[in-house]
């Protein structure tokens, strides 16, 4: 059954051919205007990167042929001259209505964003930004578009003018004289984040969090590659330690039932090793100098980060229909979460805009969530569980999918000459997938608060989602054949922010019906008849 969408409530958004009210902040226009000139550093040296593969090819080629020179002096030429047209041909200009972006030189390119459907504003400074002073801004509109060339970005601002920029864009205020300066001409308070906004600190970096990051996978796809690039020369590697300490002259001769073991829990721990190193440093270059504020008036929130590129993400306060509490099972088993925002306007490929908070202590991530709800009540909410029929469900897929493994082995350890000792020793999956079942049901559930749907699920990607009941736009009721049989239904809320769809799983179907109607009064109640 699919409930068909109600409208989510407009907020302050204007038609296109209406004016600011009378009174109505707005933001200062100004004509067409080019990038900040120290671009002219910045552009040729990022398309010399784009271009990076091409170069070491010709250079290669040109290395062993005489005449190499020239078609090397002019594969470098023709990156610089790229970006020195890009420079030339990009401008932007503000309107009362609209921010417009134009750039391109044999096919040209206008992006507009209306003002009143900006709903983030990210300012990033890389390095190569940071040593000229100089900042990139990019306007989170809704617009769902997906190529790097289709999103709204000015890259290449002064800092200074892009934090002024990202505060004009939210607020709909004047650039040059922001909420805070008590008259035309007088320099603004001093702010957190260099602004012209006393900002409200809500949480601010904790070295003591980076003990988390070795519990997270981000660093396991860098280890990963090692240990492949490493597996690459292992023979060579191999055959060198040997020759040069005589004490490893042990692994000649031992058998390959003795070596492969060895050889596969060295593999193992290396992994694990390198996964902890990567992770730790890629958790203190992303997040280091974190902090969570938010502007006086209470109307956006601002999260700065990073070590070697800064990124400056604002959320404006009204576009927040809830919060993700992240608890993969690594975190989990020692009290941490990540917490994300539900926001409206930052599609699936953004959702690094909307992360709050780094992984960090469950009571962090709790008062920093209540900070942005304004209540506690959501995120410690006692959650409902779906019953017995819900409880088998994960048993029986768990224990199945378990025995396979031993099943398999059993049968070619009867029919081939696979070691019979195998098919004991997988029996171990069972235990374990009995316990992963029961902690998957225990952390099956849901709830509904005065304001908020709370769902649970999940164990080793564990998370709990709070979404705002006012920003529930829909009701779709999804049931497999499986499902219908233990009368089990999967109830999705749909809203027009973050992943858009929330789940709640295997729950029982008169139990999902009352859900939904109970939290959004009058949307199911014709089909209920």
């Amino acid at each position: 059954m699919t409930v068909p969408p109600r409208e989510e409530p407009p907020v302050r958004d204007l038609p296109l051919d209406a004016l600011p009210p009378p009174g109505a902040p707005a933001v200062e226009p100004f004509p067409w205007r080019r990038l900040d000139p120290r671009m002219l550093l910045v552009h040729p040296v990022l398309e010399l990167v784009r271009f990076l593969p091409v170069l070491v090819g010709v250079f290669v080629l040109g290395s062993s042929n005489n005449d190499g020179g020239m078609w090397q002096l002019f594969s470098v030429a023709v990156p610089v001259a790229v970006g020195i047209v890009r420079f030339l041909t990009t401008r932007f200009r503000i309107t009362p209505r609209q921010v417009e972006l134009q750039r391109g030189l044999l096919s040209k390119k206008v992006l507009t964003a209306r003002l009143d459907r900006v709903r983030a504003v990210e300012v990033t400074s890389s390095p190569i930004h940071r040593i000229l002073g100089l900042a990139k801004v990019e306007i989170g509109t809704a617009s769902g578009a997906k190529q790097v060339d289709d999103k709204f970005v000015l890259d290449g601002l002064p800092l200074q003018q892009a934090r002024q920029m990202r505060i004009a864009l939210l607020h709909r205020t004047q650039a040059g004289t922001p909420p805070g300066a008590t008259a035309p001409g007088q320099v603004p308070p001093a702010t957190v984040d260099g602004s012209a906004y006393d900002d409200v600190t809500l949480l601010g970096f904790d070295r003591r969090w980076v003990r988390y990051a070795p519990l997270t996978s981000s660093g396991n796809v860098i280890a990963a590659g090692v240990v492949a690039i490493l597996g690459q020369f292992s023979e060579t590697i191999g055959n060198r330690l040997i020759h040069q300490f005589g004490g490893l002259g042990w692994v000649t001769g031992r058998p390959i039932a003795t070596l492969v073991p060895v050889a596969v829990l060295g593999g193992l721990l290396l992994f694990l090793l390198l996964g902890a190193v990567f992770s730790v440093l890629g958790y203190l270059i992303t997040n280091w100098g974190f902090t969570l504020s938010r502007d006086a008036r209470g109307r956006t929130f601002h999260i700065r980060r990073g070590l070697l590129t800064t990124t400056e993400t604002s959320l404006e306060r009204e576009r927040v229909r809830g919060l993700e509490v992240i608890e993969p099972l690594g975190l989990r088993l020692v009290g941490a979460a990540r917490l994300a925002a539900i926001v409206t306007g930052v599609s699936q490929q953004e959702s690094g805009s909307s992360l709050l908070v780094p992984p960090a202590p469950r009571e962090v991530i709790d008062a920093a969530g209540a900070a942005v709800l304004d209540t506690f009540e959501p995120l410690r909410v006692e959650l409902g569980q779906h019953g017995p029929a819900a409880r088998r469900r994960r048993y029986t897929r768990a224990l199945l999918g378990a025995a396979v493994l031993p099943a398999g082995a059993l049968v070619l350890a009867l029919g081939t000459s696979f070691p019979w000792w195998v098919a004991p020793a997988t029996l171990v999956l069972l235990p374990v997938a009995a316990l992963l079942a029961a902690d998957r049901y225990r952390r099956l559930g849901h709830a509904l608060d005065e304001g908020y749907l709370v769902v649970r699920s999940g164990s080793l990607r564990g998370r709990r989602d709070v979404l705002q009941r006012s920003g529930i736009i829909g009701w779709n009721v999804h049931q497999s054949w499986f499902q219908r049989r233990s009368g089990l239904v999967t109830l999705v809320a749909t809203t027009a922010a973050g992943k858009q769809a929330y789940a709640a799983i295997d729950i029982p179907e008169d139990r999902a019906i009352a859900l939904a109607d109970a939290a959004v009064p009058g949307l199911v109640t014709p089909f209920l008849r």
